[in-house]
């Protein structure tokens, strides 16, 4: 039944129960049962009905593909669009070059720089802080949220004018483009991505300085290692275990499962759970961030790699300085291309791709047949690649906090989850909290 629990009688069966996570990708819960003191069962439980994106997009015309995909997220709508253009262009042999590709990878900074700035700003820092919402922060910290929205909104400035529009973006196409922006239309955006950049280099110092808990992971990270730049698009996967494969290798390796308490699958490399993002992507890729970005990240003290998951937030603060650093040089360089697409042969295949959204690498597979039509689709978005992780942490996290109040141990549950920059279906709280005594 709901009511109070002693947290000092570990003798006891003590279930946490938490009935609504608010502020991850869709809809979930969390339920905690320890036993003798020790933590028996964490299941982190994502009951939002399935969204059948894979079936619509069946009996689709490919070009259809990138407008559909991008529904799937309000927050990483680029990511999603990107990955199915890559495995589609795959199928046609496509290759996208030169300017093209110079503004997909500006478009992506676009949704870095925004999707971050509002997690960092809004859902994480609140919580270093003490307060319950990012709003509530505002009323005393005002000058720090203007700062997050200021660089949020220079992320959403590129998205709307390479993309459309900012939510849902409706020029991505395979291929490259509907429209490419003049040179004119780019350069305007760059004295606001200028003073974006100086408030991410403040935003590096100031995150840096807050209090971590101490408690750190031996982490399998996954991630994007291009050859020679930071990742986005394109490289292979790779781990701090060794692994370095092509995305069409993705599910030799890469298996999802059904757990009987979540909607969501539970993606594990080699039968074991791994960490994408923001955090997995640093430790790998580490030598080909900016300079200034690198800068930022050694004046931080911390010690690569990074195994805390509270340490995630300094992670994404040194994205979105090194994403408007990109975005300064693909402006300052750009020379618009002679079409804003390239020209695709339809053919009949099966294409695969893995691109970097702002939470961790997104896998597409597409089968298409003679005439451009989808006959089977397959997406594995990063919450269900990092689900299994998450319970890993809580698992280990838990212990330190069992002499809590329920109510107090939930509280520091929800900021180990708030770690993996979960997305903004947003609400006022986070957790909702019922306790069962037996």
């Amino acid at each position: 039944m709901p009511g109070t629990t002693d947290a000092n009688q570990p003798d006891k069966e003590r279930t946490i129960a938490v009935n609504l996570i608010a502020r991850v990708e869709g809809e979930g819960a969390l339920r905690v049962t320890v036993e003798g003191g020790q933590v028996r069962e964490v299941e982190l439980r994502i009951f939002e009905p399935p969204r059948y994106f894979e079936a619509f997009l069946r009996g689709r015309d490919y070009r259809e593909v990138p407008d559909i995909v991008a529904r799937i997220c309000g927050i990483c709508p680029i990511a999603y669009q990107m990955s199915a253009v890559h495995a589609i262009e795959q199928i046609f042999d496509v290759r996208v070059e030169g300017s093209l590709r110079e503004l997909r990878r500006l478009i992506y900074c676009g949704e870095w720089i925004e999707s971050h700035a509002l997690h960092i700003y809004l859902l994480q820092a609140p919580d270093f802080f003490g307060y319950e919402s990012g709003i509530a922060m505002a009323k005393d910290h005002p000058e720090l949220v203007s700062r997050g929205l200021q660089i949020k909104k220079a992320g959403n400035h590129i998205m709307s004018l390479l993309g459309g529009r900012s939510v849902h973006p409706v020029s991505v196409q395979v291929g490259g483009f509907s429209r490419v922006p003049s040179r004119d239309e780019l350069n305007s955006l760059a004295d606001e991505l200028r003073r974006a950049r100086d408030a991410a280099q403040d935003t590096v110092r100031w995150v840096s300085r807050f209090e971590f808990p101490d408690f750190t992971q031996d982490y399998q990270t996954v991630a994007l290692r291009p050859a020679d730049e930071y990742p986005f698009n394109e490289g292979p996967i790779a781990s701090n275990g060794g692994l370095a494969i092509p995305a069409s290798s993705f599910e030799e390796r890469f298996r999802e499962q059904q757990v009987p308490y979540s909607n969501a699958l539970h993606c594990t490399l080699d039968g074991l759970p791994y960490l994408a993002g923001s955090l997995a992507r640093v430790n790998l890729n580490v030598d080909r961030l900016s300079p200034l970005a690198k800068q930022a990240l050694a004046e931080t003290g911390l010690t690569l790699p990074l195994r805390n998951p509270f340490h995630g937030i300094v992670a994404r603060a040194v994205e979105v300085l090194y994403a408007l650093e990109e975005a300064l040089r693909i402006i300052d360089q750009y020379e618009p291309p002679p079409a804003p697409s390239v020209p695709v042969t339809v053919r009949a295949g099966t294409g695969m791709a893995c691109t970097e959204a702002p939470r961790g690498i997104l896998y597409h597979r597409y089968q298409v047949d003679a005439g451009g039509t989808i006959q089977e689709a397959k997406i594995v978005p990063p919450t269900s690649q990092n689900q299994r992780r998450i319970e890993e942490d809580l698992r280990e996290f838990l212990p330190r906090i069992l002499d809590r109040s329920d109510q107090e141990a939930a509280l520091e549950c929800e900021k180990v989850i708030r770690c993996y920059d979960p997305c903004i279906s947003c609400a006022t709280h986070f957790l909702r909290l019922e306790v069962e005594r037996r």
